[in-house]
């Protein structure tokens, strides 16, 4: 029987949502092992002078904890 453990992270990029993800996995997968799966809770963006300047994700990490 597996048991997992969930934690919230948020993550920046000045591309876009799905950059903003990828850079916040890769960062929880060099932390974390046996990460499985991130459920999206929020998603906003940062606006300077009437134009996007960052998106942000808040995101649910899940990683199931060893033996």
């Amino acid at each position: 029987m597996a048991v997992a453990r969930v934690t919230e992270i948020s993550a920046t990029s000045t591309t876009s949502f799905e950059d903003a993800v990828k850079a916040g996995l890769a960062r929880a997968n060099a932390t974390l092992r046996n990460v499985k799966s991130a459920w999206i809770k929020e998603q906003q963006v940062r606006v300077d002078d009437g134009a996007i300047s960052e998106y942000q994700v808040n995101m649910l990490v899940t990683f199931v904890l060893e033996d």
